[in-house]
């Protein structure tokens, strides 16, 4: 648990209130299955972290560097020294020897980010400075660490590069559809990976509501008196279980383009994660150390990733993830399923219009008014 403070850069630190210390944290023990697998695969290449510092000097981080260096403020004890004390509270939490350089930058959206191949640096906005209180940004500052101790800067950095290629090659065809694979591929991941930095925000705030708080600001501005944490967490749940499957398939193309989960989905994935056994044998001191990492099995890892997907859409109330489950499950009259989860395809297609050679079952081809109520299952009752 947190101690009476240690010197880190010469500064002692003392966290404001007690709060639990990890010693030896490993990232596994935060990371959601789906990032952990793929973080595990790249630490066992050989080689991995050589290459990938090569490729600094072809990215723009030393560009990004410098500019955050000349027109943004470095917190430090003279200046933000509130945060400084809050980055050094996380890195104590955490175990992270090597604090990162953190700025603030002029920018009115709320927004913070850690980015950078050989070290990691830190930069938060003061539209999420003024907008959080003290402890909903140490919530902010444990995310951030949590990205540092994970490694994600490294793949957050390849993200943007490759995302300005994308818009330099537009157009050439091959050339943008090979890389727009790889950003797609990569934004999958670092929507899992800020899952996982959520969580290592929770074990440093150590205060779920002041998580939940942050997030229903980010989704709603500074109005907390007018927002209200359950109220915000029924949205997440209407948003998974409400529509047919065109509102499925909108939630994906939705989902495509961003990096981060939305952010009523964050909120349930934080509380359920906050919830479970897991995070409580974590708060007893039972967690993987660093020590182990190098003994972790990738395949062991990647089967993990699978049985959460498989989890995931079993336990989903949405439309589309129920009717893969039936897939799955060798339900019958999927067809049937399919037209009733469109709306019937706005009407249903008449009997005499059918294409010869349909070889749906005739039962299936039916009006709305005609077809029976859709089966009632358990996980319709939820």
């Amino acid at each position: 648990m947190s101690d009476n403070g240690h010197q880190q850069n010469g500064h002692e630190n003392v966290p404001s209130r007690l709060r639990r210390r990890f010693e030896g944290i490993s990232s596994r023990t935060y990371e959601h299955p789906a990032d952990r697998s793929t973080l595990v695969a790249l630490r066992k290449l050989s080689g991995f972290d050589t290459v990938f510092k090569a490729l600094s000097g072809l990215l723009p981080e030393r560009s990004l560097r410098l500019l955050f260096l000349s027109d943004s403020v470095r917190v430090s004890d003279a200046q933000f020294a509130h945060l400084n004390t809050m980055l050094r509270d996380a890195c104590h939490i955490l175990d992270l020897e090597k604090v990162p350089p953190m700025y603030v930058a002029q920018d009115p959206q709320p927004n913070a980010m850690c980015i950078g191949l050989d070290e990691p640096i830190i930069v938060v906005t003061t539209g999420l400075v003024e907008l959080l209180d003290e402890e909903e940004m140490r919530a902010v500052v444990g995310h951030e660490v949590g990205h540092a101790l994970s490694g994600h800067a490294v793949y957050r950095t390849i993200l943007l590069f490759l995302t300005n290629l994308a818009l330099r090659v537009a157009w050439i065809p091959l050339g943008n559809i090979a890389i727009m694979a790889i950003v797609t591929a990569l934004r999958e991941w670092f929507r899992k990976s800020e899952l996982s930095a959520d969580r290592a925000g929770l074990l440093v705030g150590q205060d779920l509501k002041a998580s939940m708080r942050g997030l229903m600001k980010l989704a709603g501005g500074n109005h907390l008196h007018e927002m209200n944490v359950d109220a915000f967490l029924e949205q997440a749940e209407e948003y998974e279980a409400g529509g047919d499957l065109r509102d499925s398939v909108l939630k994906i193309l939705n989902t495509l383009p961003r990096t981060h989960p939305f952010t009523t989905v964050r909120a349930a994935e934080l509380k359920k994660w906050a919830e479970s056994r897991d995070y409580q044998r974590i708060m007893d001191g039972h967690y993987p150390r660093r020590t182990e990492d190098k003994e972790t099995s990738v395949s062991d890892s990647f089967r993990q990733s699978a049985a959460s997907y498989a989890t995931d859409v079993k336990n989903s109330k949405d439309p589309l993830m129920k009717l893969v489950s039936d897939i799955a499950g060798g339900a019958g009259d999927l067809g049937g399923r399919v037209r009733r989860g469109f709306g019937g395809f706005a009407g249903g297609t008449p009997k005499d219009q059918t294409a010869p050679n349909d070889r749906t079952n005739p039962e299936d081809r039916t009006s709305p008014k005609d077809q029976p109520p859709r089966d009632s299952t358990p996980e319709d009752d939820d």
